[in-house]
């Protein structure tokens, strides 16, 4: 199982970014994926997820209502849409995926087994 994504830059606060996170080695029917990210000298916050199938969602509450995930099955891609970008939303973001654990307010504690490497979103004037 290996995660890739992509898709990060720089864009002016209120603006909007997708990040990509294509896989490969399995499939999104049994796996889910969560976001992540990390922003500079802070720890790792997950802030979303979606289920296997793409069912359902789960955001934190630092982006729901802004952000949403999505899948396309057959391209074994999942979709972090970013609108009403923040300075605060500037961080390195991370897709992550483990086949044990479901999608939900507990998947972020997990130590999951799969992770892309990450892209750098940076939201400034």
């Amino acid at each position: 199982v290996q995660l890739q994504a992509s898709g990060g830059g720089l864009v002016q606060p209120g603006g909007s970014l997708r990040l990509s996170c294509v896989g490969s080695g399995f499939t999104l029917d049994y796996y889910p994926i969560g976001w992540f990210r990390q922003a500079p000298g802070m720890g790792r916050e997950g802030i979303g997820c979606i289920s296997r199938g793409g069912g359902s969602t789960y955001y934190t509450d630092s982006v729901k209502g802004r952000f949403t995930i999505s899948i396309d099955n057959a391209n074994k891609t999942a979709y972090l849409q970013m609108n009403d970008l923040k300075p605060e939303d500037t961080a390195v973001y991370y897709c992550a995926s483990d086949v044990r654990y479901s999608c939900g307010r507990f998947f972020f504690r997990y130590q999951l087994d799969h992770w892309g490497q990450g892209t750098q979103v940076t939201v400034s004037s």
